[in-house]
């Protein structure tokens, strides 16, 4: 199986004026057709940096994808630096202008000569024509190995990918099997507890088994590389099962399944409606609430911190006023190095408070505040 590694190019990525959201995409893609990735590299718009990085994923890669720096301006240096990594001159093709320009009249506009950069490609590369954008890609082979630059723009990088890419990669390497993945979301549990529970499965070879912690929540992620898709769903789900066999009603959603939808259907399922109010979280649960306004009736957000006495009553009277059947409170305060954190729930089955002390940094105790809080929601009536 060919090994990967992906390079993404632009200055205003190191810089964090743009969120990368090439690699994650191309991981995907790549995971899904069965290539392991080992590296992923962020490099400004430098060609004597890029090409240092291109030679260096050279040594440990089959494939390196570069995204990023296809532009027709001067600070645009990918194949410039692709040219002088392989130690070649760029080559003009008129087909490649050609397409440049066709793509600009459909777009209504007149190319200026500096576009015209973008027809140059390192020496013996192979074109790929761009058909939703204007800068054209190019894959150089150097023995077994490729190196496949696309452009930056992520919709003409999808595309592109999808269209040629993933095709080529098929063709050139063979590709029979795949990795498929599984995202496992839990909450209410640490990662340690997890760990103690599941950690004999972790170390398996394929299927392969680990843990992402978030604020309030653990992720269970199970891949397993196979031949086929069956073989691999298979895989998966022989270890699943021991997974929520053991961690059983922590685990509240799969894959794409956000806490807050699971939490809101448990309250629709029971015909019911929720308010929130929510005091020194800076608007984080009501946002997120927001977002899925199935069974989401309104919320109050507070600045300032509220006693758990204060934080139940002012929740019962908010509930009561939107005329809802459920009150969900939290509430944020100091302690010291710490932070208190009160929750509260209230419905006609009753009161169910919790107070819990949170130690990690200031800036993620509304997330954590939030996904606690969204975890009595998805559990009511589980005492009944």
């Amino acid at each position: 199986m060919p090994t990967a590694e992906i390079i993404i190019i632009g200055t205003e990525i190191l810089l964090g004026e743009i969120q990368d959201t090439n690699s994650h995409t191309l991981a995907r893609l790549l995971r899904d057709l069965g290539i392991d990735l080992y590296h992923i590299t962020a490099i400004g718009d430098n060609p004597q940096r890029i090409a240092q990085a291109i030679r260096q994923g050279l040594t440990r890669a089959d494939i390196l994808l570069t995204t990023g720096g296809l532009g027709p301006t001067v600070d645009d240096p990918t194949r410039q630096a692709v040219a002088l990594a392989i130690e070649r001159d760029t080559e003009f093709h008129p087909e490649l202008w050609e397409q440049i320009q066709e793509r600009f009249r459909r777009f209504g506009r007149i190319p200026t000569e500096n576009n015209r950069r973008q027809a140059y490609i390192p020496q013996g590369a192979i074109a790929i024509e761009n058909r939703v954008g204007t800068a054209p890609a190019f894959i150089v082979e150097l023995g077994q190995q490729s190196i496949i630059s696309l452009p930056g723009v992520p919709s003409e990088m999808n595309y592109l990918m999808q269209h040629e890419i993933l095709p080529y990669l098929r063709r050139r390497y063979n590709l029979q099997g795949v990795i498929k993945a599984r995202i496992l979301h839990t909450a209410g549990v640490g990662e340690s507890q997890i760990d103690d529970l599941i950690g004999d499965l972790e170390t398996l070879n394929n299927p392969t088994v680990g843990l992402a912690a978030h604020a309030g929540q653990v992720d269970v992620r199970i891949t397993a590389k196979a031949e086929t898709e069956r073989e691999a769903d298979e895989r998966i789900a022989e270890v699943e099962g021991l997974v929520r066999q053991r961690l059983g009603q922590w685990i509240y959603g799969v894959d794409q399944e956000t806490l807050e939808e699971v939490a809101l259907r448990a309250v629709q399922e029971r015909h019911w409606r929720l308010v929130a109010v929510e005091s020194g979280m800076a608007g984080t649960l009501v946002r997120l609430l927001a977002k899925v306004p199935s069974a989401f009736q309104g919320g109050e957000v507070l600045n300032s911190g509220l006693s758990m006495e204060d934080l139940q009553t002012r929740t019962d009277a908010y509930r009561h006023r939107q005329g809802v059947e459920v009150g969900l409170g939290a509430s944020i305060q100091p302690r010291g190095e710490s932070h208190e954190v009160c929750l509260v729930l209230i419905t006609s089955l009753g009161v169910q408070t919790s107070v819990r002390l949170y130690g990690g940094p200031a800036e993620y105790a509304p997330r954590w505040a939030t996904n606690y809080a969204l975890d009595m929601v998805r559990r009511i009536g589980e005492k009944e």
